[in-house]
């Protein structure tokens, strides 16, 4: 019974030959057509269940399964390749192009379909911990950029019917071309290998490059642009060979450290720094963060005072407490006891050349915590209470006069500082 079904198809095919290859032809492509459903229906859906299972969250996102998704288009085309191959009496013309066609087509998926992969990679790569410190963007864009170079070779050598390798042998002819057109890719892969070799920028790290308008955290390191969001939440796209030629601030140190540095000066008035009387040293004896102090100075004073002998009669070759150098004194020690201050860093309080603003009282220590906003809570904290503690030395802080100065002294009053 199949072989009469068989001979009278061949009989009607040979009677009709037209209209058989137009219904040949619409079989392939409803065979394509299933098989296309098929796999991305019932083979995806299996791929997602088990990777589901195997891996949590990988089946969730879609953008991990592109590969597979790319790989599943190849079914239909090789479908339609072979089914032509086996159409009876086919042109030889349409064979020729429809296996060309099909195959250009296979290349173009693969390679897409590695593409992919390659960002799957990444995907997976960017979940370890260390994958701030070591991004490989960079180098995957490098190897899509050889792939597509190569199947772009390979999809001519098809179009043509010529052997990639005879085309290949003409790329050394063409280097120099390829090497200025492509000069920028090159640049950029060099920097990204200095900058991973070199550890000098990771994904997350703060860093301050003004010439280009960045100043805020790396969010993106591919292989031509880093992108930076700055603080104001802009984002600035930089060429990545830049951070190798010109010079930025990386602040990933600061907070490696766990501590960020206060240096900052108070600028006292020249005209309120005097000798402290002992009605004063009284009513600062009160501080118990000047007590041990006061005590351990006066003793030394005492002391070189009495080794002058009779030249100690004159007053001017005494020595003596001073407001300022009390209140440095102070300053120390209310750092030392200040929560917010890192005691295991530098801590100075000192006087730097005096300035027609007045004398600059200069604090130069690290808090504790590295967050901004703790930051300058910390920082503000401190210099609240050192601007108010002052009128108890007897010193001001310098300020230029305004226009309520000027009122007051053409009114005859007197300001609360004094003067």
């Amino acid at each position: 019974m199949p072989a009469e079904w068989s001979q009278l198809l061949a009989a009607w095919s040979r009677e009709m030959p037209l209209l058989s290859m137009l219904l040949y032809l619409g079989s392939i492509l409803v065979a394509a057509a299933l098989g296309n459903f098929l796999v991305k229906r019932l083979l995806l859906r299996g791929v997602e269940r088990v990777l589901g299972i195997l891996s949590a969250g990988w089946a969730k996102n879609s953008a991990q399964l592109k590969a597979i998704r790319r790989l599943s288009n190849v079914v239909p085309a090789l479908i339609i390749m072979f089914g032509l191959d086996m159409m009876p009496e086919v042109p030889k013309e349409l064979s020729v192009v429809s296996d060309t066609l099909c195959t250009a087509f296979i290349a173009v998926t693969l390679a897409l379909a590695f593409s992919a992969a390659l960002d799957a990679l990444n995907d997976f790569y960017n979940r370890r911990p260390d994958a701030k410190a070591k991004p490989i963007k960079g180098y995957l864009q490098l190897a899509k950029i050889v792939l597509f170079i190569v199947t772009g070779v390979m999809i001519v050598s098809i179009l043509v019917g010529k052997s990639p390798l005879i085309l290949l042998s003409g790329v050394g002819a063409m280097a120099a071309v390829l090497i200025l057109v492509f000069q920028d890719t090159l640049l950029s892969f060099v920097a990204s290998v200095q900058l991973s070799s070199n550890d000098s920028v990771r994904v997350g790290d703060w860093i301050e490059m003004p010439n280009l308008n960045a100043d805020g955290d790396v969010i993106d390191i591919a292989l031509h642009t880093v992108r930076v969001q700055n603080w104001d939440k802009t984002i600035t796209t930089l060429p990545t060979r830049r951070l190798v030629t010109d010079p930025f601030k990386n602040w990933r140190g600061m907070h490696e450290s766990g501590g960020r540095r206060i240096k900052r000066p108070i600028y006292l008035d020249q005209n309120s720094i005097a000798f402290l009387k002992e009605e004063e040293l009284v009513k600062l004896r009160r501080f118990y963060l000047l007590a041990e102090y006061l005590e351990e100075k006066e003793k030394e004073i005492r002391e070189w005072n009495e080794s002058l002998g009779a030249r100690a009669e004159s007053i001017v070759n005494l020595r003596r407490i001073t407001n300022i150098g009390t209140f440095r004194a102070y300053v120390v020690r209310y750092l030392k006891n200040h929560p917010g201050v890192n005691q295991k860093m530098t801590m100075i309080t000192r006087q730097l050349a005096p300035t027609a603003e007045g004398l600059p009282l200069e604090i130069y220590c690290f808090t504790n915590n590295t967050a901004w906003v703790v930051y300058e809570g910390i920082q503000s904290d401190i210099f609240d209470h050192l601007l108010s503690i002052l009128p108890e030395f007897g010193l001001r802080v310098f300020q230029n006069p305004s226009g309520f100065d000027f009122k007051a002294l053409a009114r005859g009053e007197t300001l609360e500082n004094g003067t």
